[in-house]
């Protein structure tokens, strides 16, 4: 049956209907995101901010649903990085503080101060840019400084941050609210390096003691340093359930699972070889399955002849190239393996489980790639307890 069009159900479906002809989609688990919310905030304790990174679409999981879904668990604060992706979040309903962390021009004053979306500012004429609108909006529009502590990608240098703090507090219609930067090596085994930028923000802090909101810390940052945490905490990964390297921290739960239906299963003879290429070839007489899932849906063409899916609960080798649309397992030693029968990527079954984090090890890369480069052509079925409530 074709999904509905995207956006909430009523009444729900169920898991089984909604994904019984799809060739691929992605599940993401609504009660594992109050779940991290509720483990992260026991870990950082009272007092502390909770701002969801929801950059790059969640970080693949999608904003349109997770946003919704960390609002309602109470975080309270969203931060992206495009003014772009503000402005679209903003517009699909969510109504606590936004922040974009990245660069804007003037011109993006215009709509994120009309939406209360508040700007990270590195420059005079951007202050003065949001400045200019607000006071036409009859506004107050909060802006944040990064300050560069050694990362040298953006914020400021210490002196230039404190003169554009103070210039812009005598701007009318601005409040200077908040001041951070963002740590360099903080998931590396060794993180020392975390302590020369801290001490430099704790200079910046000195200087500029009159900026209430201080925020440094990143999922590694707030899981692995509690001096850190300050008025708020940036958690992105973490709270789409999977720890970044070298931080031990809480029992967050996967959100996001990926999954597919078989498209065919077929004989392959010694010999044969499968895919483009034929980089693989039978040793035996094989059964091989398609998997309709490819490069131009985020799963790696690295990860050709490497790796495995679940099918039945059993791991089953990946063979031959990843092509943009599709590529195939082997499944000789599965019985009753047939069309439509459900194979996961990424997730949970029968007792196994393959993580972002094992295709991120076998395709060379991270976890946040691996997730962040699911593409749109995956529906995203957002679900709590088997019922699909969302679509996206």
């Amino acid at each position: 049956m074709p999904l509905p069009f995207p956006g909430p159900l009523a009444p729900p479906l169920s898991l089984q209907d909604a994904t019984r002809e799809l060739n691929g989609w992605i599940e993401l688990d609504l009660e594992a995101v109050a779940h991290n919310v509720r483990a992260l905030r026991d870990w950082v304790g009272a007092g502390v901010e909770l701002i969801a990174v929801v950059k790059a679409n969640a970080y693949g999981h999608g904003v349109a649903g997770i946003a919704p879904a960390l609002e309602a668990a109470g975080v309270e604060r969203f931060a992206v990085v495009w003014p772009s992706e503000a402005v679209a979040l903003r517009d699909c309903g969510i109504s606590r503080p936004l922040l974009v962390l990245g660069h804007a021009f003037p011109g993006d004053a215009q709509g994120c101060v009309a939406r209360d979306i508040t700007l990270t500012v590195h420059s005079l004429a951007l202050c003065e840019a949001v400045s200019n609108v607000a006071k036409d909006q009859g506004k107050i529009a909060k802006v944040h400084i990064q300050v560069d502590t050694g990362l040298h990608r953006e914020g400021i240098t210490l002196d230039d941050a404190v003169a554009l703090a103070e210039a812009a507090r005598r701007l009318p219609a601005i409040e200077v609210e908040g001041l951070s930067t963002h740590m360099a090596n903080a998931d590396e085994p060794d993180d020392s390096y975390a302590d020369v930028q801290h001490a430099r923000f704790e200079e910046a802090v000195e200087r500029l003691p009159w900026i209430p909101f201080r925020h440094v810390a990143n999922s590694a940052t707030a899981i692995r340093r509690g001096a850190f945490r300050w008025e708020g905490v940036r958690l992105g990964l973490s709270l789409h359930g999977v720890l970044p390297p070298n931080s031990p921290g809480p029992g967050v739960r996967p959100v996001l699972s990926l999954k597919a239906r078989l498209a065919r299963v077929s004989d392959v003879p010694p010999g044969g070889g499968v895919s483009y290429g034929l980089t693989w070839r039978a040793g035996r007489p094989s059964r091989v399955a398609l998997i309709p899932v490819g490069y131009a849906d985020g799963w790696r063409r690295s990860l050709g002849n490497a790796g495995s899916v679940l099918i039945h609960g059993h791991r089953c080798p990946i063979v031959g190239r990843v092509a943009m649309d599709q590529f195939m397992v082997d499944v000789t030693d599965l019985d009753g393996c047939a069309e439509g029968d459900e194979a996961v990527l990424i997730g949970e079954q029968g007792g196994e489980r393959i993580t972002a984090d094992d295709v991120a090890q076998l395709a060379g890369t991270i976890s946040w790639d691996v997730l962040a480069s699911l593409q749109s052509r995956l529906p995203r079925l957002y679900q709590r307890a088997g019922s699909v409530e969302r679509i996206g």
